[in-house]
C-alpha cells in the first residue's frame, strides 16, 4: 500500500509556562519552572501543595461567554490550543473539504472539577439542581467534539483516553488516518485539567506526587537522585497534521514530518512499568521500524521522564536496550522538569516541543538535575538548553495500565 507522507503545519500550546507557543518555548529554553503553590483550592491539608497551574489563560479570548459554562476547563484549554494551531497553520475548512478534515484529541481523566462541583450541588440541593449540561461538560470526547464543532471539521472524530500516553496516541492515530488516506488533515493532541481536591488527593493516596512544598520550582527533578514523585500540571498541546500533498498544494509552512509511531502494552501492572522497561523498549523499537530508519539516526528523545523513582530508571534502561552504545550519544531531556506532568495532555505538549526542537535546532534542558541517580547515566541535557542539529526526534509517553506510545518526527526535506 502506498503510504502518504504526513507533515506538521500548525502548533498550539497552553502550559504552566504560558499561553501560546512562543511563551512556552521561551520558558523551556530559559530553563524556567512553571511549578508554584496551588491556588485553585485550599491545599493546606494535603501532603502535596504544589502544581503547574496555567495562570495567564483568559477563556473569554477563545469561547463565547454563554458557551463557557457548558464546558469543563479541560475542554476550554483544548479548544484554545486548537484555535491557536489552526490559526498558525492557515488551514481553512470549507464545505468542500470539511469531511476530509478530522479531530483526534483526548484526555486522561476528563471533567473531574465538574464532577466534584455537581456532586456538592447534589448533596446540598438535590438532583433537580444538576445542570442538563453536566454530562456533555465532563465526558472526555467532548474536547474533540467541541473542537470539531468550532472549526467545522466533519472527518474522523475520536478521543483516546490512555492516561499519560493519551496525547501521543492521539497524534499517532491521526498520523495513521492521514497516511492511509481516510483524511487529508487532522487536528490532534491532548488536553487535561485535574488540579482539584480529588485529583491531587487521589495521586497523594498513591504516594505518586512530590511533597517538596517548600521549593515548588525544584520539585520536578527527573533522573535526579533526590526526586520524590511527579508534579501535576495542566494544559493542552495540539498539532495540525496534513498529507504532504495537501500542505504543498496550499503553500503551507511545514514544521516537520511525522514518520514513525509505536504503541504497545506492558500487560504487567496497574501502575508500575514492566521490569527492565521492556514495554517502553518495544514501543520505541516499533516506532523506529515504522519510520524505516536505523536507531543510530535518532538525535533527540523527549523523555517521558516524570520524576518518579522507577519510571525514570526503567525509561533509561529501555533507551539503552534499544540504542545500545548510541544511547550515550543521544540527547535526552525531560521537559516535565519545567511544565510538570500534564497527564493526558503531556504527549500533545511534548510533540509540539519535539517539533520546535527540530525547527530551532535547540534541545530544552532537564532542570533540577543536580545529582543523577545511579543507573541514570545518559546525557539528559542538564540545567541549560543546548544547540543541536536534529534530524530525528522521538517523543515518549507511558501511562498507567501499561500503555505506551512513541512518535518520531523528522526534519522536513522536500
Amino acid at each position: 500500500m502506498n503510504r502518504r507522507r504526513v507533515v506538521v503545519t500548525g502548533l498550539g500550546l497552553v502550559t504552566p509556562l504560558g499561553v501560546g507557543v512562543e511563551k512556552s518555548w521561551e520558558g523551556l529554553v530559559q530553563g524556567r519552572s512553571g511549578i508554584r503553590r496551588i491556588t485553585y483550592f485550599d491545599a493546606s491539608s494535603f501532603p502535596t501543595q504544589i502544581a503547574g497551574e496555567v495562570h495567564d489563560f483568559n477563556v473569554e479570548d477563545y469561547i463565547e461567554p454563554k458557551e463557557i459554562k457548558k464546558m469543563d476547563r479541560f475542554i476550554h484549554l483544548g479548544l484554545a490550543a486548537s484555535i491557536m494551531a489552526m490559526k498558525d497553520s492557515g488551514l481553512t475548512i470549507t464545505e468542500e473539504n470539511a469531511d476530509r478534515i478530522g479531530v483526534c484529541v483526548g484526555a486522561g481523566m476528563g471533567g473531574l472539577s465538574t464532577i466534584e462541583h455537581y456532586h456538592k450541588v447534589y448533596l446540598e440541593k438535590g438532583p433537580r439542581r444538576i445542570t442538563p449540561f453536566f454530562i456533555p461538560t465532563l465526558i472526555i470526547n467532548m474536547a474533540a467534539g467541541q473542537i470539531s464543532i468550532r472549526h467545522g471539521a466533519k472527518g474522523p472524530n475520536q478521543a483516546p483516553a490512555t492516561a499519560c500516553a493519551t496525547g501521543t496516541h492521539a497524534i499517532g492515530d491521526a498520523f495513521k488516518i492521514i497516511q492511509r488516506g481516510d483524511a487529508d488533515a487532522m487536528i490532534a493532541g491532548g488536553t487535561e485539567s485535574v488540579i482539584t481536591t480529588m485529583g491531587i488527593g487521589g495521586f497523594n493516596a498513591m504516594k505518586a506526587l512530590s511533597t517538596r512544598n517548600d521549593a515548588p520550582e525544584k520539585a520536578s527533578r527527573p533522573f535526579d537522585r533526590d526526586r520524590d514523585g511527579f508534579v501535576m500540571g495542566e494544559g493542552s498541546g495540539v498539532v495540525i497534521l496534513e498529507s504532504l500533498d495537501n500542505a504543498v498544494a496550499r503553500g503551507a509552512r511545514i514544521y516537520a514530518e511525522v514518520v514513525g509511531y509505536g504503541l504497545t502494552g506492558d500487560a504487567y501492572h496497574m501502575t508500575a512499568p514492566a521490569p527492565g522497561g521492556e514495554g517502553a523498549a518495544r514501543c520505541m523499537a516499533m516506532s523506529i521500524r515504522d519510520a524505516g530508519i536505523n536507531p543510530t539516526e535518532i538525535n533527540y528523545i523527549n523523555a517521558h521522564g516524570t520524576s518518579t523513582k522507577y519510571g525514570d530508571e526503567l525509561e533509561t534502561t529501555a533507551i539503552k536496550t534499544i540504542f545500545k552504545e548510541h544511547a550515550y550519544k543521544l540527547l535526552v531531556s525531560s521537559t516535565k522538569s519545567m511544565t510538570g506532568h500534564l497527564l493526558g495532555a503531556a504527549g500533545g505538549v511534548e510533540a509540539v516541543i519535539s517539533v520546535l526542537s527540530i525547527v530551532h535546532k535547540t534541545v530544552p534542558p532537564t532542570i533540577n538535575l543536580d545529582s543523577p541517580d545511579e543507573g541514570c547515566d545518559l546525557d539528559y541535557v542538564p540545567h541549560k538548553a543546548r544547540q543541536a542539529d536534529i534530524n530525528y526526534a522521538i517523543s515518549n509517553s507511558f501511562g498507567f495500565g501499561g500503555t505506551n506510545a512513541c512518535l518520531i518526527f523528522k526534519k522536513y526535506e522536500h
